[in-house]
């Protein structure tokens, strides 16, 4: 697993480095400075990002932030402090775990395990809600042109999917694209 510190303090990223190796990750890269940060990580490619702010400001954790909405890799952020909306706008930008103080190597695996598993269970259920859209979405189309269909060859709504769906199995292609394409023939028809 290839991991990315991301840490201006030497001694504050070392802790995690040496916590890390411990642990038995040995490809750990740091990012010292955050010029260029979202070049810097794509160019890189993680598997994981470790960011550290002792202090953050708000124009730091927004460009935290950034890298953590565009990257979509876990993503664990340590602050020495944090208020309410510091936490909120992390979670709204998919940071796996943000934990504020007791910066340990001791705690380096654990939070680890616990950043991926949380990003992990994240991404399912985004792939699961996209999937539920994608298929609702579907749905409209194959109801929209089974109405087409019912009032244009006077069918009923069986016979009408009957017919998506033999012209799909004959062209080898889904009900939902026979569908599209009965409501495009239809509004050129109009």
């Amino acid at each position: 697993m290839k991991i990315v510190i991301v840490d201006e303090s030497p001694i504050r990223a070392a802790i995690l480095e040496e916590g890390l190796r411990e642990a038995g990750f040995v490809e750990v890269e740091r990012i010292a400075e955050t010029h260029n940060l979202l070049k810097r990580v794509y160019a890189i490619d993680p598997d994981v990002i470790l960011i550290d702010l002792e202090n953050p400001s708000r124009d730091e954790l927004e460009q935290m932030f950034q890298v953590s909405r565009a990257v979509r890799r876990p993503v664990a952020m340590f602050v020495d402090q944090s208020d309410a909306a510091s936490i909120q706008a992390s979670v709204d930008a998919g940071v796996s775990a943000y934990i504020v103080g007791g910066l340990k190597k001791e705690r380096i695996k654990s939070i680890l395990d616990l950043c991926v598993s949380r990003f992990n269970a994240f991404a399912k259920l985004q792939s699961e809600l996209e999937r539920a859209k994608s298929d609702l979405q579907e749905r409209k189309t194959i109801d929209r042109a089974k109405g087409i269909l019912m009032k244009t060859k006077n069918l009923s709504e069986e016979e009408a999917y009957r017919l998506l769906r033999g012209v799909a199995m004959r062209e080898s292609k889904k009900i939902a694209d026979i569908a599209q394409s009965v409501i495009t023939a239809s509004e050129l028809l109009k």
